[in-house]
């Protein structure tokens, strides 16, 4: 049941689409982001998943969950087939499953908490898991009766698991499989806790007793970007967030760190084609 592989990184169905894909050719994907959450299941190849300055090295069995915050990327190694589902979740969609006991956006929110995007269950959870995804999978190719209403119940139960397996990964057990750079780790989260604040390269340097060449370096190795890029990306992904939840557009530019509406403006219309006010009114 694999799929064409797809390049479009935005959701046309509004609460979730699943996609199941199986490729012998190469090709790479490069850092991006999205206003939707992801899971990704890896089945089979040589795959390196890149997530705000992590490397996973992933073996079969293996979840990636990603926030609509997160820059990440993939780079895909020959010689095996290369086999995963990915599913594209809208965020209000999780919204209207969570109650005052169950906070469903747990696994996708709070990676920062437990450091690491990725999940590695048990072989019996990994085994119930697969079993909801395969149930999931035929339902959203079925035509037949109730088929509609069968998918977002295998979806709200795969959900509910996600979370119990993110609450049950150990740290130990990923650790070996993750290249990172502790010190850009701690520059990453402070830079995403403080992206309202002026912040300087000196400012950079001097919090983390790092001297500037090495940081630039060191930064540029892990996430791709360089300081600068980073921190005007990570800007415009939390004030898309913010409007999409339905911020004033000044206030989304002041909370991220735009000293003006003029500059919001210009370097949202060149990073995502379309202007704040345009992107607003798609969820008006």
């Amino acid at each position: 049941m694999e799929q064409k592989f797809t390049t479009r990184q935005y959701m046309i169905e509004s609460d979730f689409e699943f996609f199941h894909n199986r490729d012998m050719s190469l090709f790479e994907v490069d850092y991006h982001s999205h206003d939707f959450y992801e899971v990704y299941f890896f089945i089979s190849g040589y795959v390196t998943y890149f997530i705000e300055g992590k490397a996973y090295k992933l073996k079969p069995g293996d979840i990636i969950l990603v926030n609509n915050k997160e820059l990440h990327k993939l780079v895909i190694g020959s010689g095996a087939v290369y086999d995963r589902i990915v599913i594209w979740i809208d965020p209000g969609y999780i919204a209207r499953l969570c109650t005052d006991k169950t906070d469903l956006f747990m696994c996708f929110e709070y990676t920062s908490q437990k450091k690491y995007n990725l999940l590695r269950p048990s072989i019996e959870n990994l085994t119930y898991l697969r079993s909801i995804v395969a149930k999931l999978e035929t339902a959203s190719r079925s035509t037949v009766f109730g088929s509609d209403i069968l998918k977002k119940v295998y979806l709200n139960e795969l959900i509910v698991y996600l979370n119990r397996a993110y609450l049950e990964t150990s740290e130990e057990e990923i650790e070996a499989d993750i290249d990172n750079n502790p010190v850009i780790n701690e520059v990453i989260k402070y830079i995403n806790s403080s992206i309202d604040e002026e912040i300087t390269l000196d400012k950079l340097a001097g919090q983390f007793f790092i001297s500037k060449y090495h940081l630039l370096r060191e930064f540029k190795k892990y996430t791709g970007y360089t300081i600068h890029n980073y921190i005007q990306k990570k800007r415009l992904i939390m004030a898309r967030a913010l409007l999409r939840d339905g911020a004033k557009i000044m206030d989304a530019a002041m909370r991220c760190g735009f000293g003006n509406y003029s500059s919001f403006n210009r370097a949202f219309k060149k990073e995502y084609s379309i202007s704040p006010r345009e992107y607003c009114s798609q969820f008006a």
